[in-house]
Protein backbone atom coordinates (compact mmCIF):
# COMPACT_ATOMS: atom_id res chain seq x y z
CA UNK A 1 0.00 0.00 0.00
CA UNK A 2 1.31 3.62 -1.16
CA UNK A 3 1.27 5.79 1.61
CA UNK A 4 1.52 9.74 2.30
CA UNK A 5 4.84 10.42 3.74
CA UNK A 6 4.88 13.58 6.22
CA UNK A 7 5.93 16.86 5.45
CA UNK A 8 9.41 17.23 6.61
CA UNK A 9 8.29 20.79 8.38
CA UNK A 10 4.99 22.43 10.01
CA UNK A 11 2.57 23.85 8.17
CA UNK A 12 3.37 27.71 8.43
CA UNK A 13 7.00 26.99 8.21
CA UNK A 14 7.09 28.46 4.44
CA UNK A 15 5.55 31.56 4.88
CA UNK A 16 5.29 34.19 3.60
CA UNK A 17 6.11 32.37 0.70
CA UNK A 18 3.70 29.23 0.52
CA UNK A 19 0.97 29.84 3.03
CA UNK A 20 -0.68 27.25 5.09
CA UNK A 21 -3.49 27.52 3.76
CA UNK A 22 -1.95 26.08 0.21
CA UNK A 23 -0.17 23.25 1.82
CA UNK A 24 -3.77 22.67 3.34
CA UNK A 25 -4.75 21.68 -0.12
CA UNK A 26 -2.08 20.89 -2.27
CA UNK A 27 -0.71 18.49 0.53
CA UNK A 28 -3.92 17.82 2.07
CA UNK A 29 -6.21 17.78 -0.88
CA UNK A 30 -4.14 16.94 -3.63
CA UNK A 31 -1.15 15.32 -2.86
CA UNK A 32 -3.61 12.81 -0.30
CA UNK A 33 -6.03 12.56 -3.46
CA UNK A 34 -2.95 10.62 -5.84
CA UNK A 35 -2.31 8.57 -3.28
CA UNK A 36 -5.91 7.01 -2.57
CA UNK A 37 -6.31 7.19 -6.56
CA UNK A 38 -3.72 4.73 -6.44
CA UNK A 39 -3.80 2.69 -4.24
CA UNK A 40 -7.82 2.33 -6.05
CA UNK A 41 -5.82 1.52 -8.96
CA UNK A 42 -3.26 -0.86 -7.36
CA UNK A 43 -5.96 -3.45 -5.69
CA UNK A 44 -6.20 -6.58 -7.74
CA UNK A 45 -3.07 -5.04 -9.58
CA UNK A 46 0.03 -7.29 -11.03
CA UNK A 47 2.36 -4.40 -8.87
CA UNK A 48 0.17 -3.70 -6.07
CA UNK A 49 3.66 -5.31 -4.68
CA UNK A 50 6.00 -2.69 -6.20
CA UNK A 51 7.17 0.28 -5.00
CA UNK A 52 6.64 3.72 -6.30
CA UNK A 53 9.54 3.55 -8.57
CA UNK A 54 8.78 0.74 -9.94
CA UNK A 55 5.25 1.08 -10.92
CA UNK A 56 6.23 4.62 -12.65
CA UNK A 57 9.07 2.50 -14.76
CA UNK A 58 6.87 -0.11 -15.34
CA UNK A 59 3.71 1.81 -16.38
CA UNK A 60 5.37 4.66 -18.26
CA UNK A 61 4.48 4.98 -21.90
CA UNK A 62 1.96 2.56 -21.30
CA UNK A 63 -1.60 4.22 -22.62
CA UNK A 64 -3.40 1.51 -20.87
CA UNK A 65 -1.87 2.25 -17.91
CA UNK A 66 -1.83 5.96 -17.80
CA UNK A 67 -4.24 6.38 -15.02
CA UNK A 68 -2.08 4.51 -12.81
CA UNK A 69 1.23 6.38 -13.94
CA UNK A 70 -0.47 9.73 -13.53
CA UNK A 71 -1.49 8.76 -10.03
CA UNK A 72 1.68 7.21 -8.90
CA UNK A 73 4.17 9.61 -10.49
CA UNK A 74 1.98 12.48 -8.87
CA UNK A 75 2.57 10.82 -5.44
CA UNK A 76 6.67 10.35 -6.14
CA UNK A 77 6.84 14.16 -7.73
CA UNK A 78 5.00 15.81 -4.66
CA UNK A 79 7.20 13.64 -1.92
CA UNK A 80 10.24 14.70 -3.56
CA UNK A 81 8.67 18.26 -4.02
CA UNK A 82 8.52 18.89 -0.43
CA UNK A 83 12.01 17.49 0.01
CA UNK A 84 13.01 20.10 -2.86
CA UNK A 85 11.77 22.86 -0.42
CA UNK A 86 13.02 24.02 3.37
CA UNK A 87 12.38 26.88 6.20
CA UNK A 88 14.92 29.93 5.15
CA UNK A 89 16.46 27.80 1.65
CA UNK A 90 17.14 29.03 -1.48
CA UNK A 91 20.27 31.26 -2.26
CA UNK A 92 23.93 30.16 -3.37
CA UNK A 93 24.44 26.63 -3.02
CA UNK A 94 27.00 25.11 -0.93
CA UNK A 95 28.78 21.84 -1.46
CA UNK A 96 29.01 19.54 -4.29
CA UNK A 97 25.85 20.96 -5.91
CA UNK A 98 27.53 23.96 -6.15
CA UNK A 99 30.91 22.59 -7.62
CA UNK A 100 28.69 20.88 -10.21
CA UNK A 101 26.14 23.98 -10.92
CA UNK A 102 29.46 25.94 -11.69
CA UNK A 103 31.03 22.73 -13.63
CA UNK A 104 28.05 21.78 -15.73
CA UNK A 105 25.29 24.50 -16.33
CA UNK A 106 28.38 27.71 -16.24
CA UNK A 107 27.58 29.03 -12.62
CA UNK A 108 25.00 29.68 -10.84
CA UNK A 109 23.30 32.55 -12.11
CA UNK A 110 23.44 30.15 -15.43
CA UNK A 111 21.18 27.61 -13.38
CA UNK A 112 18.84 30.40 -11.78
CA UNK A 113 18.02 31.32 -15.68
CA UNK A 114 17.42 28.65 -16.76
CA UNK A 115 15.51 26.89 -13.91
CA UNK A 116 13.46 29.66 -13.86
CA UNK A 117 12.82 29.83 -17.53
CA UNK A 118 11.66 26.07 -17.53
CA UNK A 119 9.45 26.95 -14.99
CA UNK A 120 7.41 30.15 -15.98
CA UNK A 121 7.60 28.50 -19.70
CA UNK A 122 6.22 24.95 -18.94
CA UNK A 123 2.86 25.54 -20.99
CA UNK A 124 -0.35 24.64 -18.14
CA UNK A 125 0.30 22.18 -15.49
CA UNK A 126 3.93 20.36 -14.68
CA UNK A 127 7.32 20.58 -13.57
CA UNK A 128 11.12 22.28 -13.39
CA UNK A 129 13.94 19.59 -12.98
CA UNK A 130 17.47 19.72 -11.87
CA UNK A 131 18.50 16.20 -12.75
CA UNK A 132 21.46 14.22 -13.32
CA UNK A 133 21.84 13.27 -17.08
CA UNK A 134 22.51 9.83 -18.93
CA UNK A 135 26.16 11.38 -19.31
CA UNK A 136 26.09 11.94 -15.88
CA UNK A 137 25.51 15.97 -15.78
CA UNK A 138 23.53 18.55 -14.72
CA UNK A 139 20.50 19.27 -16.23
CA UNK A 140 17.82 21.23 -16.02
CA UNK A 141 14.66 20.58 -17.76
CA UNK A 142 10.92 20.39 -17.12
CA UNK A 143 7.78 17.67 -17.85
CA UNK A 144 4.30 18.16 -18.71
CA UNK A 145 1.48 17.28 -16.37
CA UNK A 146 2.73 13.90 -14.20
CA UNK A 147 5.64 13.31 -16.08
CA UNK A 148 8.59 12.54 -14.24
CA UNK A 149 12.53 12.26 -15.14
CA UNK A 150 11.86 8.86 -13.55
CA UNK A 151 10.20 7.54 -16.42
CA UNK A 152 13.30 8.69 -18.81
CA UNK A 153 15.88 6.91 -16.87
CA UNK A 154 17.26 10.37 -15.20
CA UNK A 155 18.21 11.02 -11.64
CA UNK A 156 16.19 13.85 -10.31
CA UNK A 157 18.16 16.15 -8.17
CA UNK A 158 15.74 18.83 -7.29
CA UNK A 159 12.02 19.44 -8.37
CA UNK A 160 9.87 22.84 -8.46
CA UNK A 161 5.95 22.12 -8.68
CA UNK A 162 4.17 24.42 -11.56
CA UNK A 163 1.02 23.53 -11.10
CA UNK A 164 -1.53 26.07 -10.67
CA UNK A 165 -2.34 24.24 -7.16
CA UNK A 166 1.05 24.73 -5.52
CA UNK A 167 1.18 28.72 -6.30
CA UNK A 168 -2.61 30.17 -6.93
CA UNK A 169 -3.73 30.84 -3.84
CA UNK A 170 -0.85 32.79 -2.36
CA UNK A 171 0.19 34.49 -5.89
CA UNK A 172 -2.92 33.99 -8.29
CA UNK A 173 -1.90 33.98 -12.23
CA UNK A 174 1.82 35.12 -11.22
CA UNK A 175 3.75 32.25 -11.65
CA UNK A 176 6.73 34.35 -12.15
CA UNK A 177 6.31 35.47 -8.75
CA UNK A 178 6.28 32.09 -7.24
CA UNK A 179 8.98 30.78 -9.30
CA UNK A 180 11.46 34.04 -8.03
CA UNK A 181 10.13 33.27 -4.41
CA UNK A 182 10.88 29.70 -4.54
CA UNK A 183 14.29 30.40 -6.00
CA UNK A 184 15.04 32.62 -3.61
CA UNK A 185 13.98 31.28 -0.37
CA UNK A 186 12.85 27.67 -0.60
CA UNK A 187 15.04 25.55 -2.52
CA UNK A 188 16.91 23.32 -0.28
CA UNK A 189 20.23 22.98 -1.53
CA UNK A 190 21.23 20.34 1.31
CA UNK A 191 18.49 17.85 -0.61
CA UNK A 192 20.52 18.65 -4.12
CA UNK A 193 23.60 17.79 -2.02
CA UNK A 194 21.84 14.53 -0.78
CA UNK A 195 21.13 13.62 -4.84
CA UNK A 196 24.32 14.18 -6.21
Amino acid sequence: MITIPGLPFTKDALEPYISSKTLDFHYGKHHNAYVVNTNKLLENHALKDKTLEEIIESTAGDSSQAGLFNNAAQVWNHTFYWNSIKPKGGGQPTGKIADRINKDLGGYDKFVESFQTAGVGQFGSGWAWLVVNKNGKLEVTKTANADTPLAHGLKPVLTMDVWEHAYYLDYQNRRPDYVKSFMENLLNWDFANSNI
